[in-house]
């Protein structure tokens, strides 16, 4: 007569498997929100070190021109500013200077990506960046 090992079975059994596909849907349902948060806050952070350079070129600007440029563009032109591909991906970033003595930096998150619904970021030639929450 064959004896038959039943003590250890072999194989998984499908309640088995079911019980470890619905762990890892709800580990997966907690970290892919918590992980998006992460990539917003970390372009939002990229956008206002950009804006922050952006502010120091105006003042070296300043300096050499006794009035702040007008816009990105002239201001590109006369400095070695680039805007980093990571914030130009995800943000529109525009100058005015509505006067010599002051700017206004702006930096509008593109529509269809994870920024859309971060809000703009504002800072000026005081240093006063909006929303203040972000800054």
């Amino acid at each position: 007569m064959i004896k038959m090992n039943t003590r250890y079975p072999k194989g998984f059994t499908l309640v088995e498997l079911m019980v470890v596909v619905a762990v890892i849907g709800i580990l997966a349902a907690i970290a892919i929100p918590a992980y998006s948060q992460y990539v917003v806050k970390s372009n939002r952070k990229a956008a206002q070190a950009f804006m922050s350079q952006v502010a120091q070129t105006q003042q070296q600007y300043l300096s050499d021109s006794r009035a702040y440029a007008p816009n990105l563009a002239t201001l590109q032109s006369a400095t070695q500013l680039t805007i980093p591909q990571g914030v130009s991906t995800y943000y529109t970033i525009t100058l005015t200077s509505p006067s010599a003595t002051t700017y206004l930096i702006t930096a509008t998150p593109i529509a269809g990506t994870s920024q859309q619904s971060d809000g703009a970021l504002t800072l000026d030639n005081i240093g006063a960046g909006t929303p203040s929450g972000y800054w």
